[in-house]
């Protein structure tokens, strides 16, 4: 099935990615825009993911309810949060409604009204979502793990902390929005059955003018110690861990994914299998790959019984480390059909497909083919598999616990 891609770079710095689809109905946009809640001030921890709310709270000359009307006229399904470096703004509608769409959020991205009387109703269901977690420890535990991997402010949770959430104010969030939202280094990703010369025009009418602001940059700090236990009288003990691989820059990078994939790729995984099915000691198991531009990791849980949970985590990370004795054909076969249907699935949505433009240009500075991902996931191998683990082993372990007893890692 044949597609056209195309891109232009705006003077501003904004970069446009359009992928024409012809073979569907709809259209979708991804906006990456660098304000992500690395950029929050560390008194006003949440500042980022209060703005996420707040930005479609009327826009332009709409206010929140006609915002909200002319939204919904156009049949949006939307979403609007804060990531760790990113702002991103997200839209699917009919390949018909995209321009109109576009309009509209020019004036979210650009002219949010970002009104004073509805930051108190913001900041209480940024509280409560803050609360929520508390009583989801699966949840709880990544985000722990999250930060003790991490280099702060990379291991920053977007929820922010209560106190943060409190202290932020209305003339923050505004100076916030008029600092970090800005053309330079954002990316605006289409995907669907659309012209590129008519999103072309109908973008440099609505963004090229936007003016760019100076660059902001983080620094990371020291991190944070890498074993936690969070004590709490439950039923159940929770288990994250994460360790080191390599970055999707990385010439491993298929056979990073391949690895974890056959670790946690279905009912089939090794994980699933011989730390449930075999030994049924949790009900949940899993791990994933998560990557920067110059870092990444494999985070895993298990959840499980608390008498069982020392014995959980000495054989989920024994399964893990047996990786390096091999990887059978049979596995290998099941990664790929695994990671061919992701591939097929996105090939068919026009918002996954602007998602993954998006991130393409961000990390690789272009957009990878479909031909390109196949070739690489057909050219894997078992041995390159195997080689891949014995050359990046699990090390730089991290491991946090939520339960009434904390475990204990051998040498």
């Amino acid at each position: 099935m044949s597609v056209e891609i195309y891109q232009h770079s705006f003077a501003n710095g904004l970069t446009l990615l359009v992928e024409q689809m012809p073979h569907v109905r709809s259209a979708a946009f991804n906006f990456l825009i660098p304000a992500g809640c690395v950029h929050d001030p560390p008194e006003q921890l949440g500042l980022a993911n209060l703005l996420s709310d707040l930005i479609t709270r009327g826009a332009g000359k709409r206010s929140s309810k006609e915002l909200t009307l002319a939204l919904d006229e156009l049949g949006l399904d939307r979403d609007e949060s804060s990531g760790t470096l990113h702002l991103r703004i997200w839209g699917s509608t009919l390949a018909k409604n995209l321009v109109p769409a576009l309009g509209l959020y020019a004036d979210i991205v650009r002219r949010p009204l970002l009104p004073e009387e509805e930051l108190p109703p913001v900041q209480d269901l940024a509280l409560l979502e803050l609360e929520g977690l508390e009583d989801e420890p699966r949840q709880k535990v990544m985000v722990e793990v999250k930060k003790r991997y991490f280099p702060p402010p990379l291991g920053r949770d977007r929820r922010g902390t209560p106190e943060g959430i409190q202290r932020t104010t209305i003339e923050a969030i505004r100076q916030f929005h008029q600092r970090m939202v800005q053309p330079r280094q954002s990316i605006l990703s289409i995907a669907g059955n659309v012209e590129w010369k008519q999103i072309l025009d109908a973008v440099e009418q609505l963004y090229g003018d936007w003016q760019p602001q100076p660059p902001v940059t983080y620094t990371l700090e020291a991190p944070l110690p890498s074993r936690d236990h969070l004590t709490k009288e439950t039923k159940q003990t929770q288990i994250g861990i994460a360790y080191d691989s390599v970055p999707i820059t990385h010439p491993d990078y298929y056979a990073a994914i391949a690895a974890v994939n056959v670790l946690s790729g279905g009912m089939s995984s090794r994980l699933f299998t011989e730390v449930r099915e075999k030994r049924g000691l949790c009900y949940a198991v899993w791990a994933s790959y998560q990557t920067m531009k110059d870092r990444a990791c494999v985070i895993g849980y298990a959840g499980t019984t608390n008498e069982r949970a020392q014995e959980t985590l000495d054989v989920l990370l024994s399964v893990i480390d047996q990786l390096k004795e091999g990887v059978t054909e049979d596995e290998v076969q099941r990664m790929k059909a695994g990671l061919k249907s992701s591939l097929i699935m996105q090939e068919e949505s026009t918002s996954a497909r602007a998602g993954s433009m998006a991130s393409d240009w961000y990390f690789l500075g272009r957009i990878r083919s479909f031909d390109e991902i196949q070739a690489a996931i057909d050219g894997l191998t078992a041995d390159r598999i195997v080689e891949h683990v014995r050359a990046f082993p699990p090390r730089s372990l991290t491991l946090v616990t939520l339960g009434p007893k904390p475990l204990t890692l051998d040498a």
